[in-house]
């Protein structure tokens, strides 16, 4: 979002954009984390619980350069809640139960916000109706693109912790010995746009289902 200040200058819709990045790291990236941590305590896993991480709020989640990547790019994640897979009933099911969580909270909330945007129109008069509606809307598709995002089998993202049902352990502790170096790079293929591009494809795609499911209600 700032990227895009940046790169296209001053407008109304931009600002409004980059204000719903930051709603979006200090209250819905919040339910991204709860989610995994009250899923994981549901199948056994306490660790979260103890380690302070059942929580709403905001600064028992946030990492720093993840909340910079949504600010500036729109995609970006949370400090990674702390789980002992070895705590379910069947470790690998209940890690992919636990991961998954995360990203689905954020599909939810994108509907929710949808939703929203489609009251405001509809029913709201004035600029701020109007300025109101452009704010669901971002605050919809960033969910949509951090959904996406930590669906990607790279470490530490939800993705990556769904990969464990998938393939051998001994390849995933392999992968992850390298995970610092992995986000680093990540990291550089989003500023650079090279990662972003297809993603913004495929967050698009997704948006455009939810959107109109959320119109569905409206629909005269």
């Amino acid at each position: 979002m700032l990227m895009q200040l940046i790169r296209h200058g001053f407008s109304v819709d931009l600002v409004v954009g980059v204000l719903s990045s930051l709603f979006v790291v200090f209250c819905t990236l919040p339910v991204h984390e709860f989610a995994h941590a009250f899923v994981a305590d549901k199948l056994g896993d306490g660790t979260a619980r103890m380690n302070g991480r059942l929580t709403m709020n905001p600064f028992a989640h946030l990492d720093p350069w993840g909340c910079l990547m949504i600010v500036l790019v729109g995609f970006g994640y949370a400090r990674p809640v702390p789980v002992n897979m070895r705590n379910f009933k069947n470790p690998k099911a209940g890690m992919a139960t636990v991961a998954l969580a995360g990203p689905v909270s954020n599909l939810l909330m994108a509907l929710i916000f949808l939703v929203l945007r489609h009251v405001s129109v509809m029913f709201g008069t004035g600029t701020f109706a109007e300025l109101l509606g452009v704010f669901f809307y971002y605050a919809a598709y960033i969910n949509v693109s951090l959904a996406v995002f930590n669906l990607l089998p790279i470490p530490p993202l939800d993705g990556s912790r769904i990969a464990t049902a998938l393939i051998p352990n001994k390849y995933y502790y392999k992968i992850m010995q390298y995970e610092r170096y992995i986000m680093i790079a990540l990291f550089v293929l989003l500023l650079t746009g090279v990662l972003s591009t297809p993603l913004s494809y495929l967050s698009s795609a997704v948006f455009k289902g939810l959107f109109n499911l959320a119109a569905l209600p409206f629909v005269r």
